[in-house]
């Protein structure tokens, strides 16, 4: 199948074929169509799988055959990051329509963003809380709105969005199309879609809360003090052409990204501590290759589309299983392979045994020098014992990149 058959606006379809696209991916082959008749829809499919295309082509399609007005498709997302990427997709294809967009997020001034949205456009691309902000100011009015996308709205969730997901709902036109993407489906989505929704289609691809087949995952076994020693020389592979570090708090952030420039690396730190203008500039750098490694808090999870990531370390295990999913998603992306590397100290036992619990299966790990015992809590069926320390390889395997 190809986008010619799936009935989207033939300007769109030019806009794809200067980009190289010509064949839908899984979730854009299945939401596509659906969206295309004005139905609800939750879109399941894991992170790096065209989500942003598979609500973008169909509904500039329906705005572009609809009756002009103000405002009248808003995307809520999770982070700023993530809002401003989507709001570059959708900005690149409407302006084919004449189509005007804005992106709304915190973090820096309103004046442009108040005069967009007082003026109106026909896309509206957001982050709850400023958004909310803007609303309470008497700035924006969804009058006109006819399609509201909530896009990561299981992170939204996690991020504590809820209530002011609730409250921007309560001042939309009851009559409308609502579209919510995800890459989980837990059951606080699905009563939030009831309660949002109208009669909606389920369109689910792959696997739920399961990583792309191309993302090889494996578990260095490390103590805690062992760690910085164990990045730097992963870090100083060849193979490793990018990489996107993470840890669970700023300020380990800000200490290793410092660390690894003081060894000589080209790298940047991104967190909720540094203003927008510092992170775009760190996610860009990244982006063009002037850094080739990315410190980040789960802030960038979800945030974060660039082709090209070949590593993704968890530097710090995650504390859900849906966290290491989003994760390592960042690598295998656009039809690539990859390599998810995670460091597991001997307190990590549970986190570990949650992970592969979710996964169905006990990960690798790697035989190094440096290797500890840890248990694994996870016992797969079928095996005997209770639970044990993951299955040993050579690191050499490892960084062997696959194409």
């Amino acid at each position: 199948m190809s986008f010619e058959n799936l009935n989207i606006d033939p300007r769109c379809l030019r806009t794809l074929k200067a980009q190289g696209i010509t064949d839908p991916s899984p979730v854009q082959a299945q939401a596509i169509p659906v969206a295309l008749e004005g139905h609800d829809l939750v879109a399941i499919a894991q992170t790096g799988t065209g989500k942003t295309l598979g609500f973008g082509l169909p509904s500039l399609t329906r705005l572009v055959e609809a009756k002009r007005g103000k405002n009248r498709m808003l995307v809520l997302a999770p982070t700023r990051e993530l809002a401003v990427q989507v709001h570059a997709v959708l900005n690149e294809m409407g302006r084919t329509m004449k189509m005007t967009t804005a992106c709304v997020y915190g973090g820096v001034g309103m004046e442009p963003q108040t005069k967009a949205l007082r003026r109106g456009v026909d896309i509206v691309v957001a982050t709850p809380g400023r958004l909310l902000d803007h609303i309470e100011r008497g700035n924006a009015r969804f009058n006109d709105l006819s399609i509201l996308v909530l896009d990561e709205a299981d992170r939204m969730l996690d991020m504590g969005f809820l209530p002011d997901i609730k409250r921007i709902v309560s001042k939309l036109p009851k009559e409308r199309q609502t579209l919510m993407f995800s890459a989980t489906f837990p059951k606080e989505i699905e009563r939030m879609a009831s309660t949002l929704q109208h009669n909606p289609v389920r369109v689910e691809v792959g696997a739920i809360a399961k990583p792309a087949d191309a993302v090889s995952q494996a578990v260095y076994t490390v103590q805690q003090d062992a760690k910085m020693r164990l990045l730097t020389k992963l870090l100083r592979n060849p193979e490793v052409e990018s990489a996107l570090v993470f840890l669970r708090t700023k300020h380990r952030t800000d200490r290793v990204a410092k660390t690894l420039h003081r060894d000589g690396f080209k790298v940047q730190a991104i967190h909720g501590g540094r203003s927008q203008g510092q992170r775009q500039q760190a996610i860009d750098g990244f982006r063009k290759g002037r850094f080739r490694v990315l410190v980040a808090t789960d802030v960038a999870a979800r945030g974060i589309d660039v082709d090209g990531i070949t590593h993704v370390v968890n530097f710090d295990i995650p504390n859900s299983s849906d966290d290491y999913i989003h994760r390592i998603g960042r690598t295998a992306r656009a039809s690539a392979t990859g390599d998810a590397i995670t460091f597991v100290s001997p307190q990590d036992s549970v986190a570990l045994g949650s992970i592969e619990k979710a996964l169905g299966r006990n990960l690798p790990q790697e035989e190094w020098e440096g290797a500890v015992p840890v248990l694994s809590l996870y016992k797969p069926q079928g095996s005997g014992g209770r639970g044990r320390g993951g299955s040993r390889r050579r690191s050499g395997r490892r960084l062997s990149r696959r194409r």
